[in-house]
């Protein structure tokens, strides 16, 4: 059930904002072991001209950049699982988008069971109803 933010240099372009979205689903389910249906992805686009490394715009490196902040229940993945997933999620933002500004970022937010949810429910909430049905069934 990760949010997913991923916040790119460029203008707005629904197509190619599918096929971002996609692909970082992808990296999710196969990297993270995260279910697709329930991966939200947002996508962002910022002028070139308006990011800035070190004083200097985007369009004057002549590079792109991201930003993508995938949030994600705490303890449901290994530092192997999170270091594979950075590796994969730089290397394909690279073949998608071109050359990329070293400082460009992935962040995995691992977020308490208790503080993280959705359609009103906590991650706990669903963790503890599982477990209770799983006694009620045997």
């Amino acid at each position: 059930m990760p949010m997913i933010t991923l916040t790119l240099s460029g203008n707005p372009d629904p197509e190619r904002s599918a096929r971002l979205a996609q692909a970082v689903a992808d990296l999710t389910q196969r990297h993270l072991r995260k279910d697709p249906a329930v991966t939200a992805v947002a996508v962002a686009a910022i002028d070139p001209a308006r990011w800035f490394i070190a004083g200097r715009s985007l369009a004057a490196w002549e590079r792109a950049a991201f930003w993508l902040d995938v949030k994600v229940t705490a303890g449901t993945n290994t530092k192997g699982e999170l270091a594979a997933f950075q590796e994969a999620a730089f290397a394909a933002l690279e073949r998608l988008l071109g050359p990329l500004h070293p400082e460009s970022y992935v962040l995995v937010h691992e977020v308490p069971a208790a503080a993280y949810g959705y359609g009103g429910l906590t991650q706990e909430h669903r963790f503890v109803a599982s477990r209770l049905a799983r006694a009620d069934a045997a």
